[in-house]
C-alpha cells in the first residue's frame, strides 16, 4: 500500500504524520485490497476563522475510490473524524462485498443435499408433514375469485390481482355477500 501525506498551508510535523500513518494502517482490518492512500492536510481561514480541512483519498482494487473530507478547528479532531468515516464506508464496502458473493458449484450442491436430507428426515419422523412442490398459478381476476369463493364451502378468503395490478382479497361475510380488501 502506497501512503502520501501531504500538507497545504500547513507544515506537517513528525507527530501529525506518524498520527495519519496509525490510523492508514488500522484501516488494513476490513480485508480489502488498499492500492494506495493520499492523505492531504490544507490550513485555511474561512470568516476569519481558522481551521483545518483533512481530506483521505483511497484507491481500491478494481477501480474503487473513496473520498473523504472533514473540517474541524483542531488537526487531530478532523483526522479523527474522517479516520472514523472513512472506517464505516470501508466496512459498508467490504459487507457489500461479501454479502454479494457467488457461490460456488460445490457449495450449491453440498446445500442441496443437505436440503434433500432435513426432508428425508422429515418425512421419515412425521407422517403429517409431506413436502410438496409448489404450483405456479396464473393471477386471478375479480370475476374468477368470487366464483372460486362461491363454488368452495371451506375457504373463506382468497388473495388476487386487480386490473391495476395491486394484490387484493376477497372474503366471504356472514350475510352471504363478498367483502373486498
Amino acid at each position: 500500500m502506497n501512503k502520501h501525506i501531504a500538507g497545504r498551508h500547513f507544515e506537517l510535523t513528525e507527530p501529525i504524520k506518524n498520527y495519519i500513518e496509525s490510523a492508514i494502517e488500522s484501516l488494513e482490518k476490513y480485508n480489502l485490497e488498499i492500492i494506495s492512500v493520499h492523505c492531504i492536510i490544507s490550513g485555511d481561514t474561512k470568516n476569519g476563522k481558522k481551521g483545518f480541512s483533512v481530506e483521505f483519498v483511497v484507491n481500491l482494487k478494481d477501480k474503487q475510490t473513496v473520498v473523504i473530507t472533514q473540517r474541524d478547528k483542531d488537526v487531530y479532531a478532523a483526522i479523527d473524524l474522517a479516520v472514523e468515516r472513512m472506517k464505516k464506508s470501508l466496512r459498508r464496502y467490504s459487507d457489500k462485498i461479501k454479502d454479494h458473493n457467488n457461490m460456488s458449484l460445490k457449495e450449491l450442491e453440498s446445500e442441496l443435499e443437505e436440503a434433500e436430507e432435513q426432508l428425508d428426515y422429515l418425512s421419515e419422523t412425521d407422517e403429517d408433514i409431506v413436502p410438496m412442490d409448489l404450483e405456479l398459478h396464473k393471477p386471478l381476476d375479480f370475476d374468477e375469485a368470487k366464483a372460486i369463493l362461491k363454488d368452495d364451502p371451506k375457504r373463506q378468503f382468497i388473495v388476487f390481482n386487480d386490473n391495476e395490478g395491486r394484490m387484493r382479497v376477497m372474503y366471504k361475510r356472514a350475510d352471504g355477500k363478498f367483502g373486498l380488501y
